[in-house]
């Protein structure tokens, strides 16, 4: 990565000295498998007799001429920049070079099926790697015009920003036996190169269309590789995005920005989606070969909609520097759930957003690497580690909060008058608050101050009085701030009664109450309260407007342990939920009795997502935060009834389907193996419920997990299952084998040799750190750190982080691993920031394990 990076200060002075005007790019992609030819000639002002630099990372540059001038390429292009001098008044550079794939999922990505040998190619260009497919002035700000040429087999599908446009026959083609074509697409509107975008192979197509507010037809396509395509439910994708444009186009007061709208499913991708102008790229996860959760069908809702939210925030206007990269995300987190409980069938989507955003958010916001929302963004390596719990779903929480403030009528019609004034341009987080000022009539100087420029999560608990006949004399919202972030914020938020109700023969918790309040300062009076009976239960942040870490008071923590499941609001729920594993977290309550509320009331719960993250911290609780001495005995009472959970649930439904994937997850004796094996040949069976190819893989990893299946069973398992899922899933069930000499295969595979792709690296992650006893990671501990270091400085952003996050045994989770991390980073203070950090966030994680251990003993 040396040689990579871009400051903000260069690119303030670039952008003082260059103007950008359109890109023309032509690509052969016939020229073998590992680089293709790129020429790219750029029109751009400048300021005459200055120089500045382009970006490219090429293995080799063939020419670069500026203004008829060629220049010495061994001269002026190294450590991905271009060199150029005495520039003019308008400008028109070229530059050829032969740029290279990657297997990383960064720039122009190459993939093999193995089902078919087909190859497919697709771009993610988002922070800085437009710059590996073409010559780019990389960053946000110089926006421009961009027109695609592309040569490629004629067989192939070829998707860009703008509409596929008809293909000729190639002129010429590197590979004579290669029957060739090329694309000649139209220029795109202005916008940044990072949501520029090529995706190209014998993709399967669908293809719909929609009217646009101001009456135009825009073209929708849902595209997939061929051996996924018997598995796309387009149809759904379709009816989604409709909603999704009808929902926008009139929050927005705009009209969709572009020209056609094209959602693509693609292989070994690093993240959810990404909101490439009229061509959105998602991972193929959500192209559903064997059955998934009610939480995977939803989250793959939410993230159609995010993406569309996208094509007018972040792309129609863009962020100036990458510090504003949160706004762009978090408007995306809010709009899109808005959206999804607004205009999908997904009404419950604030109670997933409860459930997963804010639980990232709460933990990311205790990190000692937390970060103020506008995060300070030095330079590329800054904003690559910042794709976090803050700048998502922390942003997302505190949009959430003003919205609740300002009001949403206020908020969209502010949001409505941004998009007309900066459409096409740049912006900075004060161009949105002038317009919520002048719509709400609000002054946000402070909320921005306070929210948006500082760390930490506040604390929120109620200080209730009542006389002998339980009438309530006094009532107040105490705010505590941790003493490293000693902020205290306003607040929004409502506060709930809720009372035993006979509900159709059931006892029901049932909110009998509401008042909504501003909270600020450490202790806020709330009158409106005082006179009324005490409920069963009090409940702070009712309805979840606000970004701060609740607790119960006593008598209402002991209702709702004792009634979890008798909940009619599952938002309200979900808050319980989260209160209680915050506070787990902490420390105040122990990990075991976290266990035994899970265990004792998940049956009950009724949403997927809420599910889903409880059982994911029931794990973590297991594993990590129970007493060592407890845990192997915590470990089988906690398979023990999920496999019982699991006959109980109802036939078919999301929560046997979650309880039996969780049981083979947490799966630790004998027992629990002749179960899995049991289901896995056939004589065990659950009514409702589908070995199918996906669940059998997990069930596998489970048996040799407990150590009563290995390679041989994993090898005949992936002959059955020879294609990319399976493959991954092999490369995981593999570095399950729960052996030290397994453990030390994985590691070296990933850490001795660099040709695994992404999603392989990612798959054999998982299976590492997935152990019962994590005494087997014991010896690899000290090559991991050994390898820090040596990774970082010879593999790509993501490979790297995946490595150095996936492969700390973190399972091991005691003194002498957080000794030896701590170690680690005073005997490496000078290193990259970014370097530092994912290290930081690896020893606090052990560090709250050791503290919670100690709290459960």
């Amino acid at each position: 990565m040396p040689g990579e990076n871009l400051t903000r200060t260069e690119a303030s002075e670039r952008a003082a000295v260059v103007a950008t005007q359109s890109y023309d790019v032509s690509l052969d992609l016939t020229t073998g498998p590992t680089t293709f030819t790129s020429s790219s000639t750029v029109r751009f002002t400048a300021t005459p007799g200055a120089s500045t630099f382009i970006d490219l990372v090429a293995p080799s540059v063939r020419s670069v001429v500026l203004n008829g001038r060629e220049f010495d390429v061994a001269a002026v292009f190294a450590d991905s920049r271009i060199a150029l001098d005495g520039l003019e008044a308008e400008n028109e550079l070229t530059v050829v070079a032969d740029c290279a794939y990657t297997n990383s999922g960064e720039g122009l990505h190459r993939f093999v099926d193995p089902a078919d040998g087909e190859v497919y190619l697709y771009t993610q260009f988002e922070v800085p790697d437009s710059r590996r497919m073409f010559a780019v002035f990389e960053q946000p700000d110089l926006k421009a015009t961009f027109t695609f040429t592309v040569t490629a087999p004629s067989a192939w599908q070829v998707v860009s920003n703008q509409p596929t446009p008809e293909p000729v026959p190639a002129t010429h083609a590197s590979e004579p036996d290669v029957a060739a074509s090329t694309w000649s697409f139209g220029a795109t509107p202005r916008i940044s190169s990072y949501i520029t975008a090529l995706v190209a192979g014998p993709y399967v197509v669908e293809r719909s269309e929609l009217t646009s507010a101001d009456g135009r037809t825009i073209p929708l396509g849902v595209f997939a590789r061929a051996s996924l395509a018997p598995y796309l439910d387009a149809d759904y994708v379709f009816d989604k995005t409709r909603e999704g444009f009808a929902f926008y186009e009139k929050a927005f007061e705009q009209p969709y920005p572009f020209d056609k709208y094209d959602q693509l499913f693609v292989p070994e991708f690093n993240m959810g989606a990404m909101e490439n102008a009229g061509c959105v790229t998602f991972t193929e996860t959500y192209v559903f070969r064997s059955k998934v959760t009610d939480a995977i069908k939803e989250r793959r809702v939410v993230t159609i909609l995010h993406e569309l939210a996208h094509m007018w925030f972040g792309d129609l206007v863009t962020m100036r520097w990458w510090n504003d990269l949160w706004l762009n995300e978090s408007f995306a987190e809010y709009a899109s759930t808005l959206a999804t409980a607004e205009a999908t069938e997904w009404t419950e989507a604030w109670t997933t957003f409860a459930a997963m955003e804010k639980s990232w958010a709460y933990k990311q916001d205790q990190l000692p690497s937390t970060h103020p929302v506008v995060a300070t963004i030095n330079d590329l390596d800054d904003v690559q580690v910042n794709f976090d719990g803050i700048t998502y779903a922390k942003g997302g929480s505190v949009l959430k909060q003003l919205v609740a403030w300002v009001g949403k009528d206020e908020f969209l019609a502010g949001v409505a008058a941004y998009f007309r004034k900066h459409a096409w341009g740049n912006t900075e987080l004060a161009d949105l608050l002038v317009e919520l000022e002048t719509t709400s009539g609000r002054d946000l100087s402070g909320w921005s101050r306070l929210w948006l420029e500082t760390s930490g999560v506040n604390t929120l608990r109620p200080a209730i009085e009542v006389d002998n006949h339980a009438r309530i004399t006094s009532f107040a919202v105490q705010q505590e701030a941790h003493p490293d972030y000693p902020t205290i914020r306003p607040h929004r938020l409502a506060i709930g009664f809720y009372d035993l109700v006979d509900v159709d023969g059931e006892q029901r918790l049932t909110r009998t109450h509401r008042v909504e309040i501003d909270v600020d300062g450490e202790r806020t009076e709330v009158p409106e309260l005082v006179e009324l009976d005490r409920p069963a239960l009090v409940l702070l942040n009712d309805d979840d407007l606000a970004y701060a870490k609740i607790r119960l008071d006593d008598d209402s923590l002991r209702v709702a342990l004792e009634n979890l499941g008798r909940f009619t609001d599952p938002l309200a729920r979900s808050l319980v939920w989260g209160s209680v594993w915050d506070a787990t977290r902490d420390g105040e309550t122990p990990a075991g009795d976290y266990v035994r509320l899970v265990l004792g009331n998940i049956g009950a719960e009724t949403e997927s997502t809420t599910i889903r993250t409880t059982l994911n911290q029931l794990a973590l609780a297991v594993k990590q935060y129970v007493a060592p001495a407890r845990r192997a005995e915590t470990l089988a009472v906690a398979g023990d009834a999920l496999w019982s959970l699991a006959q109980e649930a109802e036939a078919g439904s999301d929560a046997q389907f979650q309880f039996v994937k969780f049981f083979a997850h947490l799966a630790s004796t004998d027992a629990h193996g002749d179960v899995l094996a049991a289901l896995l040949d056939g004589t065990t069976t659950l009514d409702g419920l589908e070995i199918d190819t996906d669940l059998r893989w997990e069930i596998l990893e489970g048996l040799v997990l407990v150590g009563r299946a290995g390679q041989p069973e994993i090898d005949a398992q992936l002959a059955q299952d020879n294609t990319a899922n399976g493959q991954q899933s092999a490369a995981r069930a593999t570095a399950t084998i729960p052996t030290p000499e397994a453990k030390a295969a994985a590691f070296a595979r990933l850490v001795d040799a660099d040709d695994a792709p992404n999603a392989i690296v990612r798959a054999t992650t998982l299976g590492f750190t997935h152990v019962n006893d994590p005494e087997v990671l014991r010896e690899v501990a000290e090559r991991y750190t050994a390898s820090i270091l040596p990774v970082w400085e010879s593999r790509s952003y993501h490979i790297a982080e995946t490595l150095i996050a996936g492969l700390y045994p973190a399972p091991l989770a005691d003194v002498a691993l957080r000794d030896a991390t701590q170690a680690w980073l005073d005997a490496h203070p000078d290193v990259a920031p970014a370097l530092r950090r994912l290290v930081v966030e690896n020893l606090a994680g052990t560090q709250r394990a050791v503290e919670a251990q100690a709290a459960d003993a």
